[in-house]
């Protein structure tokens, strides 16, 4: 497993070894005891899985507030998504900067978004499924989301709010500027 730090601490971009033939390849996706020669004190406990049926579907920026903070390793089984994840950890010298990478099922490379982070992800194909390991459930009271087109986050998304589609949630989540973080 190929293991990368990008340049925000803590964000990690991981690309398990395909095993290929006439037939087609064989990936373990994870397993624990390579991901910990990188990474420890990580206990996935839940799988989440999204279909998005159309092109640029936005899904974020959200976050688990503590006690219910989630670490997440995010990957895509088909189509495409730009990943993001923007630093919120209160104190931290990069907060409110992101990094973002593009996830594929024909890359088969994965993002650790950890705690203190918002995560998204917009498609780039209909169809696109992302499915993700995290590391505490899911809490409706510790749910909470900031606006994905945000002034002032500086996210390079590939289209703008004008061709994207986004849930009411999503499109009505507070303005960056009035987040408070929990972290």
């Amino acid at each position: 497993m190929d293991a990368q730090e990008l340049k925000i601490d803590g964000v990690w971009l991981f690309t398990p070894r395909r095993f290929a033939d006439a037939r087609g390849y064989f990936v373990e996706t994870y397993t624990k005891k390579k991901f910990e020669t990188h990474l420890t004190g990580f206990d996935f406990v839940q799988d989440n899985e999204s279909l998005s049926t159309e092109k640029y579907t936005v899904r974020g920026l959200h976050y688990q507030a503590p006690p219910f903070a989630q670490d997440k390793l995010v990957r895509v089984v088909s189509g495409s998504a730009y990943d993001v994840v923007v630093d919120v950890r209160r104190g931290s010298p990069t907060y409110g900067r992101s990094v973002g990478a593009t996830l594929s099922a024909k890359n088969g490379v994965q993002l650790l978004a950890p705690k203190g982070f918002l995560h998204g992800f917009m498609t780039l194909e209909p169809n696109t499924i992302v499915t993700y390991k995290v590391t505490d459930y899911y809490d409706a009271e510790a749910d909470g989301a900031v606006h994905w087109a945000s002034p002032g986050l500086d996210i390079d998304w590939p289209v703008g709010p004008d061709q994207a589609t986004v849930s009411d949630k999503d499109g009505m989540a507070p303005q960056f500027s009035e987040f408070s973080t929990p972290f």
